[in-house]
């Protein structure tokens, strides 16, 4: 791309609305993950016994099913990005491009 190409696309309002929603949705899903994950960790260093309780008769800790719980999380909320990038963001980048482009 040239500099007057760049130049339009970055002066565009779209595009500072697309980078502003973008970062802020961004920011506050890794936000959410780093909470679910050091709160993991955190358990595990300061509440080992909690952790290490059997579930029922059987031979489960109450440890896994809270770590598959974080690896779900972390694929929902993959989920979540995807799809609000596949139909919010590229609704707004196609029509900087289209506007961009005249």
């Amino acid at each position: 791309m040239n500099d007057s190409v760049v130049n339009k696309i970055q002066s565009h309002p779209k595009y500072r609305e697309l980078r502003s929603k973008r970062n802020s949705f961004g920011w506050g899903l890794t936000l959410l993950m780093m909470v679910v994950y050091y709160g993991y960790i955190a358990l595990i260093a300061f509440n080992k016994p909690f952790l290490a309780q059997t579930m029922g008769t059987g031979v489960t800790s109450v440890g896994v099913p809270i770590g598959m719980g974080v690896i779900v999380f972390t694929i929902l909320i993959t989920g979540i990005y995807v799809r609000r990038a596949n139909s919010e963001f590229d609704e707004l980048t196609a029509a900087i491009l289209k506007d961009v482009s005249k």
